[in-house]
């Protein structure tokens, strides 16, 4: 075969020059096409497309993330705040992770953690010297969620959990005048090591303890 400069002989393959025209192809003089695309051209093709691809998919997830980035947090803080904003409607009070509700009126210590759980929350826990300092600055006669009615002298907070760090009065705990008393309460507030122990049944204000969940 004769390769033709043009791709044809104009003159012999009049046919030919037309069909090449019309198939946008360069032919041999026996008129069978010739395509200049290689392999390797087809497969740079192929590589260019699955690397644009793949830069869509990382722009997405860049936009994404930085979506995520921007306007969590700020929507976070900002249902924070509205909670926080609920609960001081109500009557609580906000410190150090936890809400608190101190009763306005006096009741046995049962019937006061009855009242909390009816809130959703329970008798207070104070865990550290910052919650007891909070605590003692109302200035009343408090029950806490301190007792110990399942055995006498093993002091449990309502959650279950021992007593490990305690603020008791001086003399404290001791079942004054041998009076059966099991529950812990907020009594010389004036002092750091305030609590003491009373008759369950005794009446007194409350402190109610939830534990802010956002």
């Amino acid at each position: 075969m004769i390769l033709s400069v043009s791709g044809f002989n104009q003159q012999d393959n009049s046919d030919a020059f037309v069909t090449c025209f019309s198939t946008g192809c360069w032919t041999w003089t026996d008129s069978v096409c010739i395509s200049f695309v290689s392999s390797s051209g087809r497969k740079c093709y192929k590589l260019v497309a699955i690397t644009f691809g793949l830069l869509c998919i990382l722009q997405a997830a860049l936009n994404i993330s930085l979506r995520l980035l921007l306007y969590t947090k700020p929507t976070t803080n900002h249902n924070t705040q509205l909670c926080r904003a609920e609960y001081s409607h109500q009557g609580w009070i906000y410190f150090n992770g936890s809400f608190y509700y101190i009763s306005s009126w006096e009741k046995s210590w049962q019937d006061s953690r009855k009242d909390c759980l009816q809130r959703g929350a329970d008798l207070v826990i104070i865990s550290n010297k910052e919650e007891q300092e909070f605590t003692r600055r109302f200035q009343k006669h408090i029950w806490i969620g301190l007792s110990d009615q399942e055995k006498e002298g093993t002091w449990k907070w309502v959650d279950g959990t021992p007593l490990t760090t305690s603020y008791w009065g001086t003399d404290e705990p001791n079942n004054y005048q041998q009076r059966n008393e099991d529950c812990g309460e907020i009594r010389f507030y004036n002092t750091e090591n305030s609590w003491n122990d009373l008759e369950c049944e005794n009446n007194n204000m409350w402190i109610c303890e939830k534990t802010e969940a956002l």
